[in-house]
């Protein structure tokens, strides 16, 4: 049960004294070096944690997004994840241009054991960690801050001696204050100038000072500020690559990435799509992303995500969410109506000018850059409109609807939408517009028609056959024009007709384009549409008069024209 007073139980994060702050005024002007945990994280957070199989696959993958840094396993504590490492090794299977990182705790045993695993690497990276929260510190490990520090520097010093007696490797070091957020900045502080100091840390020979999130407990901006005074205040600061590594356990994972970036770290440790323990890693997709939207190449190379997702879905044994940032099966997808005419307006823009900068209304990348198409950004249900549905029509169909059209055929669609309450596809709102307009071919029709001119003449002479519940009967009339010459005609044989708009266009390109034609025709007092395709324009406008015809007899008996069955 909740308590009513969560204070008693639960205490504040305690902020950082920095009055000076400078991270808010800094903007992400470049990428960092961004490093995959995903093998080491991110697997031991399965539930049933990656084979060699999946191992290799994932790591593979990594490597043709562009990672250069991969953390491979935990050697030392599985023999999967040495047996892996040798693998990869082994087989030649490392680029050149890529370092493997492996993580191993600060006991000797374990560090031995580490550097047998990654014996003959070209390029390695030993990260190595402690905890150094005082909670930690004397709760789970009963020692001192000097007894903490001192199994730091016993670990690095041994690590400094068996890289050095493998000269053919090139490492780096890496030193992790195990929740460093936690932990009392001073003291922070200490024992990293402490491990630099035994390292032998410089300009010339940097380490890596990873500065993890290992439980997120505060807001990003808190995060941000620690690393800003971390990098005041640490010694020498150039000797060092500062790092982070944010969890996900407040949900703002991605932020506190960014705000950390601002403050002046290097490197981001991830994992893809944000797996890892509890509530998960902080996501390097949508990170990279982010940038991406802002104009910042990441240096990592999503331009087919979907695929992407399908492999590490694979390899982890876990889903994406469809609502995923960039990635999701339905994040580029519209069913608000008002969403879906904001999107409809802007591609038209877009269409208009392609070298602008992106400004699409909802859409805040081009889903054509990461290999999303424009087929699923709208889709129609009970909360869609006119837009959405015109939308649809227009990219799908090559049916280009006028704003009145449009918004009476929404109402066509919106009464089906209501009835089933489930989605309509694009290929039912097509039938549901054939249906409604163009197969309305009784009981009046368009058999065939013979137009004339004199010479100089702009007088058009049009004689046709119509068909009447089943008769052929033949008409005849004048107009400046073959439409106008056809209203003539039935008006002569008893349909009062009267042109209020039209609008035409064609379907395809090519040999296969088919005309199509709108109207909007007042008859007996009342408003009513006809649409009408053919390979001449002017039998499409005709055709489009006659259902306009029969579409108003069918209201004066009114019946459903488009049911739930016909749709499905």
């Amino acid at each position: 049960m909740m308590l009513d007073n969560p204070a008693a139980k639960y205490r504040p994060f305690v902020a950082v004294d920095l009055p000076d702050r400078q991270w808010p005024n800094r903007r992400i002007e470049q990428p960092p070096i961004w490093t995959s945990v995903d093998l080491r994280d991110g697997n031991q957070s399965l539930i049933d944690p990656m084979d060699q199989e999946r191992k290799q696959r994932l790591f593979d993958l990594l490597v043709r997004i562009g990672f250069k840094e991969i953390e491979v396993g935990f050697p030392s504590a599985s023999q999967t994840d040495f047996d892996f490492v040798r693998s990869l090794i082994e087989n030649d299977r490392i680029p050149a241009d890529v370092t493997i990182q492996v993580l191993t705790q600060a006991r000797d045993h374990l560090i031995d054991r580490t550097f047998e695993a990654i014996k003959g690497a070209k390029n390695a990276i030993v990260h190595v960690y402690n905890a150094t929260d005082p909670v930690f510190r004397r709760v789970v490990f009963n020692v001192s801050k000097p007894e903490c520090i001192q199994i730091a520097v016993d670990a690095t010093a041994r690590i400094r001696q068996r890289m050095r007696e493998a000269p053919e490797t090139n490492w780096t070091f890496q030193y992790s204050p195990e929740l460093f957020t936690t932990t009392e900045m001073d003291f922070a502080r200490e024992i990293v100038e402490a491990v630099m100091e035994t390292y032998g840390a410089s300009t010339e020979k940097k380490m890596i000072v990873n500065l993890p999130a290992t439980v997120e407990v505060a807001t990003p901006n808190n995060y941000a500020d620690q690393i800003e005074w971390f990098c005041r205040h640490v010694k020498d600061r150039d000797a060092l690559i500062v790092s982070v590594h944010p969890h996900n356990d407040r949900g703002t994972g991605v932020a506190a990435a960014e705000l950390t970036l601002m403050a002046g770290a290097d490197r981001v440790e991830g994992t893809l799509f944000g797996n890892g323990e509890r509530t998960g890693n902080v996501d390097i997709v949508t990170l990279a992303m982010n940038l991406y939207t802002q104009g910042v190449h990441p240096g990592l190379d999503f331009s087919n995500i979907t695929p992407i997702m399908r492999e590490v879905e694979y390899c982890n044994q876990l889903p994406v969410h469809p609502r995923h940032p960039y990635v999701g099966d339905l994040v580029f997808t519209a069913f608000s109506g008002s969403h879906q005419d904001a999107i409809k307006k802007g591609m038209a823009e877009r269409r208009a000018n392609l070298d602008a900068v992106w400004d699409v209304p909802y859409l805040p990348i081009d889903p054509l850059d990461v290999g999303r198409s424009y087929e699923a950004v709208i889709r129609v249900n009970s909360q869609s409109g006119k837009g959405g549905i015109s939308y649809l029509l227009e990219q799908e169909h090559g049916i280009e609807l006028p704003r009145r059209l449009s918004i009476e055929f929404s109402q066509v669609v919106q009464e089906v939408a209501d009835r089933t309450g489930k989605e309509i596809t694009s290929q039912m709102i097509y039938q549901a517009f054939a249906d409604e307009y163009l197969e309305q071919n009784s009981p009046f029709g368009l058999v065939s028609h013979r137009l004339s001119s004199a010479p100089d003449s702009p007088t058009v002479t049009l004689e046709a056959t119509i068909e009447e519940r089943g008769v052929r009967r033949t008409i005849l009339g004048e107009g400046n024009g073959p439409l106008a010459a056809y209203i003539k005609a039935l008006a002569a044989a008893g349909h009062d007709v009267e042109i209020i708009d039209y609008h035409e266009h064609s379907r395809g390109q090519g040999a296969d384009a088919e005309a199509i034609a709108y109207v909007e025709v007042r008859i007996g007092g009342k408003a009513v549409f006809g649409v009408g395709t053919d390979e001449s324009i002017t039998s499409a406008s005709m055709k489009a008069v006659m259902s306009a015809i029969n579409r108003h007899v069918s209201a004066q008996a009114p019946a459903a024209n488009v049911t739930a069955e016909s749709l499905a």
